[in-house]
């Protein structure tokens, strides 16, 4: 990459990324290749979504790529490999279906706010051989999870991995996970290792293509999903099952918190790694009736 292509895609990066501080999706759009602003809405929502948090941040550009594709002779799937300055690691972005053309990655942090995100924009240069990058593709994922980084929730999980708790391991290295790869096509040797050590303990009965089956009160529920959640200042583990039809409040909660305590006398460890537990009773055709209690209003 020239000086000159870097400081094109570093500029128009922080052009595209001071527009969506001030909430312009409509300035976006108007530096967007034609077919991604032609279905824009996606892009509009998201852009809507992260201003208020980014609105007041520091934008500094963390990090540039240049793709070049213009050897494709048609839309395919793509590799790029990209060494790191100084260093023998390789970075690799594997694009799906992507056009013949210029393109460059370029990872945006927007930092000292409550809520930091990183950005990530890849852009084309279009038209071609011009001096100017307009957005093909945006992506947002936030840099902290409960105010810790991917790095903290990485040790977290090595910690939890050697006492054998694999549930807060698994669950930990899956919070690092995005918040140390900004997307999901890219890939190098330390996003690798967090991945194999991941998949090293991962349990079993987790739900997958299959729903995990969990006792409660003489009945079974089918859990169809487990995930992690920092919106309320801590770290809560988020399950969703499967209820049986419509019910009033009071069932309905008392049946969530009979599956909170299945679920914690299973699996007593999580006590250690969450703040609490959010639970979704989920039935077809209608809202969820969810629930968050603290570990400690659990028992």
């Amino acid at each position: 990459m020239t000086d000159v292509q870097r400081g094109a895609l570093a500029q128009a990066a922080r052009r595209i990324a001071a527009d969506m501080q001030a909430g312009n999706a409509a300035a976006v759009r108007a530096v967007t290749i034609a077919p991604v602003a032609s279905q824009f809405d996606g892009i509009a929502a998201t852009i809507q979504t992260v201003h208020p948090e980014i609105e007041h941040a520091l934008v500094t550009v963390n990090a540039l790529y240049l793709l070049n594709a213009t050897d494709l002779r048609s839309t395919e799937d793509t590799q790029f490999f990209c060494a790191l300055p100084g260093s023998q690691m390789t970075v690799t972005f594997s694009i799906p279906q992507l056009p013949p053309g210029n393109y460059g990655f370029v990872l945006v942090h927007a930092t000292g706010v409550d809520q930091p995100q990183q950005l990530s924009m890849v852009l084309e240069n279009d038209p071609a051989g011009s001096s100017s990058w307009k957005l093909a593709g945006f992506f947002v994922r936030p840099l902290l999870a409960a105010g810790h980084d991917g790095l903290w929730y990485w040790r977290a999980a090595r910690d939890y991995a050697k006492k054998k708790q694999n549930w807060n391991a698994w669950f930990y290295y899956q919070t690092a996970t995005p918040l140390l790869a900004p997307v999901d096509f890219l890939s190098s040797p330390n996003l690798d290792k967090l991945r194999r050590e991941a998949q090293a303990v991962h349990p079993e009965e987790l739900p997958g293509q299959d729903p995990m089956e969990l006792k409660a009160g003489g009945q079974s529920f089918s859990i169809t999903n487990i995930t992690t959640d920092g919106s309320l200042g801590g770290l809560d583990l988020v399950i969703t099952y499967k209820a049986a039809g419509a019910t009033d409040p009071v069932a309905a909660r008392a049946q969530v918190v009979m599956v909170m305590k299945a679920m914690l006398e299973q699996h007593p460890e999580l006590r250690q790694a969450f703040h609490g537990l959010w639970v979704y009773a989920a039935v077809d055709g209608q809202h969820p009736f969810a629930l968050e209690l603290p570990m400690d209003q659990i028992s």
